[in-house]
């Protein structure tokens, strides 16, 4: 890989710093590990941004169960005969810098010559094994909270097609991408929250449907509560929308019902298949209040776009 400034933290006892394929770090006591892969092709231009957005979206896996990122690997595919590894190396500092800002090492990684650009990571976190949220937690009477707008799918695949205001574009989408979900996963810790999730490629509605499987009941959004960035709507009212997001749509159709009165715009951005997205978290009714405060104090949004229904049936109710 590019050349990379390893980690001195006194969490490793031996890295690749030390010419070793593997890894060894010491472990806190009393505390469970969660693991998760994710990785992505580039959604923007700029290789550094494409570095960050792409950690930010396989650290949030960790967050969206209310861990810690501890430690994690690079994973990357590069085609080194077409592009310059200054290029490489801008992606490696975009991801070691969103790595440092969740508190976690770098010790090492893995790269492989490919025509098609890869990055993203294998993180590990640490977690409290009698406190952890997961999509099976939420209850009926649930508050559905969302932490970021909907339609970084849209603003991706305008800038891969060179829209006219493309770079504009790619400023916002980086902006809300490249955020961590550190501060949301903080709610989880300080409510005990027990169910969450993190909104990714099947979009908010795959992911509430996800989450209703797994609880045993239904879910309810209300569109007009959802936030969505407003030139995520324009373009998707021009017909800018993923063939991800059309896939999810079709493929959740049976287990949907959508009022008359719900825009087929805001159908189609519910299904938007983001690239890091917010964390949606269940939030008991009396703990709404409370919830959003402390999200709002870590610079969160904190929408509430839907509850948890008493239906043994699993779906999604769409307002």
């Amino acid at each position: 890989m590019a050349d990379i400034a390893w980690e001195e933290d006194e969490r490793i006892i031996v890295s690749p710093r030390d010419n070793e394929d593997a890894a060894i770090v010491h472990f806190p006591p009393d505390r469970a590990i969660v693991q998760s892969l994710d990785f992505l092709t580039p959604v923007v231009n700029d290789p550094y941004s494409f570095g960050r957005i792409a950690a930010a979206n396989s650290l949030s896996d960790i967050y969206a169960v209310g861990g810690e990122p501890y430690t994690a690997l690079n994973i990357v595919c590069f085609p080194s005969k077409e592009q310059p590894l200054s290029v490489l190396k801008e992606i490696l500092r975009g991801g070691l810098d969103a790595i440092r800002e969740a508190g976690a090492i770098m010790c090492g990684g893995h790269s492989v010559e490919d025509r098609e650009m890869k990055y993203g990571l294998s993180v590990t976190g640490v977690i409290d094994p009698g406190h952890y949220a997961s999509n099976s937690g939420a209850r009926p009477g649930d508050r559905l909270l969302l932490t970021k707008p909907l339609g970084t799918g849209v603003l991706a695949t305008a800038i891969k097609a060179e829209w006219p205001n493309a770079a504009d574009l790619e400023e916002e989408l980086t902006f809300w991408a490249a955020k961590l979900n550190k501060g949301a996963c903080q709610a989880i810790h300080r409510l005990g929250l027990q169910g969450a999730t993190d909104i990714t490629g099947f979009g908010l509605g795959g992911h509430c449907l996800e989450m209703a499987r797994a609880a045993g009941t239904a879910m309810e959004l209300w569109s007009e509560r959802i936030p969505v960035l407003e030139s995520a709507r324009e373009l998707a009212e021009m017909g800018i929308l993923p063939e991800g997001s059309h896939a999810n749509k079709h493929f959740c159709s049976s287990l949907v019902q959508a009022g008359e009165g719900v825009k087929e715009i805001l159908l189609d951005l519910i299904f938007d298949a983001q690239t890091s997205g917010g964390l949606l978290l269940a939030v008991p009714e009396d703990r709404v209040g409370e919830a959003r405060q402390v999200l709002e104090s870590q610079g969160e949004l904190a929408a509430v776009v839907g509850r948890v229904l008493d239906r043994p049936q699993a779906g999604l109710h769409i307002l």
